[in-house]
């Protein structure tokens, strides 16, 4: 229950090399050391803050970014650092508490007077408006909405493109689906909304939108109601608890809920955890996925492994983000040339038009994305026996196509695999 508390309450954040390092966002041709006077610059290094919520909700989940962090700066640094200067970090723990972030993201500016940041929180909000007046750089898990708001505040995707998430409803036979939802809060009746819109935009019928209180309502009055409006899919707005509750019920009482797609539960203590009440169900990923492998992956695991060996596990979600957010920020330093400035680095970065992690994430814009739908994201799906993950989809776009031009085939089945009675 622990496990799945914690997926429930990141539900709606997330619903988110050495030589080696081929094909890697950083080019470090330019191998010399040049005297600057920007903060967190010397001749021979650069220092940068990063702020991770090692404690408070969603601490278990948000623990594995800094194994990210520390594999890819490990890596670009034995690669040589950037224009010459080994990459150092300074890090903090704010909670997950947006006062306590402020007071920390303060004493890594001005106490350890960091170039930037990078950030895997969901508590920025205190302190977003200093940290854009200063001009500091903010790279980083951008769910909170103030984070379209700055142009000091950058990532490489702001949410999930709730038309993609129809075209694999779609692409899996669902014609009708229900909307389940953690509770009625005023943004989760928003993005319920939000949903509800672009799904009815692309063909799909909306039957219901269903609010779902595992302390407080009965599951099988909510699978009864699924069935009742007519649906064949089911689309949760809610963490992989909720989901298998609701998934479990209706096996026990005969239902069929053909595709069932959760925004949030792309993480292996979800299969050691709830695998098998989750069989069946699929999730959107915002980068190349593990199972899908790759020279991107491989370079992503050799990293994990070499400068992160305490991870044990490197197909961590959270790692995974923060591994890309680090590459992010150093291919700004990249750009922002030897002797960096903040205001050259978050210009040169919004100028970047291709940034794709070295392969783990599909182009971006950074100039245009800005608190945008990602369009194109892959889908995976947890296998029949509840064991693994398997790639339904590698790529799959609000057009509907694969990004280049091409329909994109669903591989697989996005049903749960429940037998008996369908819900139309």
């Amino acid at each position: 229950m622990r496990v799945g508390g914690r997926f429930n309450r990141l539900a709606v954040a997330a619903g988110f090399f050495g030589a080696a390092l081929v094909g890697c966002s950083t080019d470090n041709s330019t191998n010399v050391s040049v005297a600057c006077t920007g903060p967190g610059v010397t001749p021979d290094a650069v220092k940068i803050g990063f702020v991770v919520s090692d404690s408070g909700v969603g601490a278990e989940a948000f623990a594995a970014a800094r194994a990210g962090m520390d594999a890819r700066i490990g890596a670009a640094n034995t690669a040589g650092g950037v224009h010459g200067r080994r990459v150092e970090y300074a890090w903090r723990d704010d909670g997950g508490q947006p006062q306590q972030a402020s007071q920390v993201t303060q004493e890594l500016v001005q106490q350890e007077s960091v170039f930037g940041l990078v950030a895997v929180t969901v508590a920025l909000s205190e302190a977003m408006s200093r940290l854009a007046e200063e001009q500091v750089p903010v790279v980083g898990f951008a769910v909170e909405p103030g984070w379209a708001e700055h142009q000091n505040m950058i990532s490489d995707t702001y949410s999930a493109s709730p038309e993609t998430v129809g075209r694999y409803i779609q692409a899996t036979g669902g014609e009708k689906v229900a909307l389940v939802t953690t509770g009625t809060a005023q943004t989760t009746v928003d993005s319920a909304a939000q949903y509800a819109g672009a799904l009815q935009s692309i063909g799909l019928t909306v039957t219901a939108t269903i609010p779902f209180s595992a302390a407080a309502d009965s599951p099988a009055q909510v699978v009864a109601r699924i069935k009742s409006s007519g649906a064949d899919s089911l689309l949760a707005l809610s963490g992989p608890g909720d989901i298998a509750t609701i998934v479990s019920t209706a096996r026990a009482t005969g239902v069929n809920i053909g595709t069932v797609v959760g925004l949030s539960g792309y993480d292996q203590q979800l299969i050691t955890a709830m695998g098998s009440q989750l069989s069946g169900v699929s999730f959107p990923v915002y980068f190349r996925p593990f199972e899908a492998g790759g020279p991107a992956i491989e370079r992503y695991r050799e990293s994990m492994a070499k400068f992160a060996p305490e991870s044990g596990n490197s197909d961590q979600q959270f790692a995974m983000f923060a591994y890309i957010y680090a590459d992010l920020f150093l291919r700004g330093l990249e750009l922002a040339g030897p002797c960096p400035s903040r205001e050259g680095f978050i210009s040169a970065l919004r100028g970047l038009s291709d940034f794709d992690a070295g392969g783990l994430v599909t182009p971006v814009d950074l100039g245009k994305n800005i608190g945008k739908p990602a369009a194109c994201n892959a889908f995976v799906q947890i296998n029949e026996t509840g064991t693994a993950f398997t790639v339904v989809q590698e790529r799959l776009c609000a057009d509907g196509t694969n990004g280049s031009g091409g329909a994109a085939g669903i591989g697989g089945t996005g049903g749960t695999g429940v037998a008996g009675e369908t819900g139309r």
